[in-house]
């Protein structure tokens, strides 16, 4: 009986200690999670920021970039809005993709925040910034084995034009919040957003346009809460990191290209239409749309259907920042396109 209660006591202690040991040994999270931030650096840590070079017709300049995880199959390089909104209100992803194990790059294009700002108006063409982008995707090592490319709003116009001319680097693209024509988004700015706002208010607002009267501070008092917070953002106090997108907005470049607001377009992209030229398109594909966004959801739905690969995201309580105000909905699409793309699902 001794014997017995001996070889009991004994079997327990190894067994507490084999589970004290399992408790302090490293566990897969914790190697996963050191092999993500390992991105092999030398020298002085910056954080992950990189200035990147770029050569244009008029001088060379640099580009802010800004480095999150190591995953040898998932890079995700996002292009801001605006144009010339800069990366700060895409800071969200911060918040999601880490934790699934998704590296991405935060990217200032020319002109914008971070990066340096030439004044020569000649480079704020599409031309310029897909031969950006390209330059950029270079310099970071990105390729057709992990390089997804997303782009929101303006992004999406340059995301759109940068797979039509080297998708042949691309292993997915997302286009969020962009329809693939500029004349139709004014045409549904005008037909469909601007019957919903106050006839009073939309009188005053047309008024200043017309006498292109656009730093009277009266235009945005009307536009921020008439237009802006029901299609812009609807989170009733915005985000810090889409405030400070807004203040740090390079006016120049964004009323030379967009025009001077958000209500329908103008400036060079204008007239701005790769409808056409969706189904050459072959990569896999997400598109987004919300449904109180400045851009119409359903025209987005078709786009995905004019794609080779395409698929629909949609945003029941989203607007055009729909990656805070339909965050949930937002994100677990964008997470789930992505990963359906790394294990051959799509």
């Amino acid at each position: 009986m001794k014997r017995l209660l001996w070889f009991l006591l004994i079997s327990f202690i190894i067994s507490c200690s084999q589970v004290e040991n399992q408790a302090s040994a490293p566990t897969g999270a914790d190697i996963h999670l050191y092999e993500y931030y390992n991105y092999g650096d030398t020298g002085v840590q910056s954080g992950g920021v990189r200035m990147i070079p770029v050569k244009t017709p008029v001088g060379d300049f640099k580009v802010w970039t800004k480095r999150f995880g190591n995953n040898p199959r998932i890079k995700v390089l996002l292009l801001h809005g605006g144009p010339a909104a800069g990366h700060e209100y895409m800071e969200a992803f911060e918040s999601f993709f880490p934790k699934e194990g998704i590296e991405f790059y935060e990217y200032d294009q020319l002109g914008s925040s971070y990066s340096d700002q030439p004044k020569d108006s000649s480079l704020w063409t599409i031309e310029h910034f897909v031969e950006e982008v390209e330059q950029v995707r270079k310099a970071l090592d990105l390729d057709k084995e992990n390089f997804y490319l997303l782009g929101q709003s303006w992004g999406g116009i340059l995301a759109m034009e940068y797979a039509l001319k080297y998708q042949d680097n691309l292993k997915g693209l997302i286009i969020s919040n962009m329809m693939a024509s500029a004349p139709e988004y004014g045409k549904y700015a005008e037909d469909v957003l601007a019957k919903q706002m106050d006839p009073r208010v939309l009188d005053t607002i047309r008024a200043i346009e017309a006498r292109g009267d656009f730093s009277n501070p009266k235009y945005f008092e009307l536009l921020m809460p008439h237009f802006y917070a029901k299609h812009i953002c609807r989170v009733p106090e915005w985000p810090e990191p889409v405030v400070r997108s807004f203040k740090h907005l390079n006016n120049e470049i964004y009323t030379m290209m967009q025009g001077p607001s958000e209500f329908g377009i103008g400036g060079r992209l204008k007239y701005w239409d790769r409808k056409a030229d969706l189904p050459k398109i072959k990569v896999p594909t997400l598109t987004i749309g919300a449904k109180y966004d400045t851009m119409d959801p359903e025209h987005m739905k078709w786009m995905s259907t004019q794609l080779q690969k395409g698929r629909y995201l949609y945003c029941p309580e989203g607007s055009h920042m729909a990656m805070y105000d339909d965050q949930k909905i937002y994100m677990n699409g964008v997470i789930k396109f992505i990963r359906d793309v790394d294990e051959g699902k799509f």
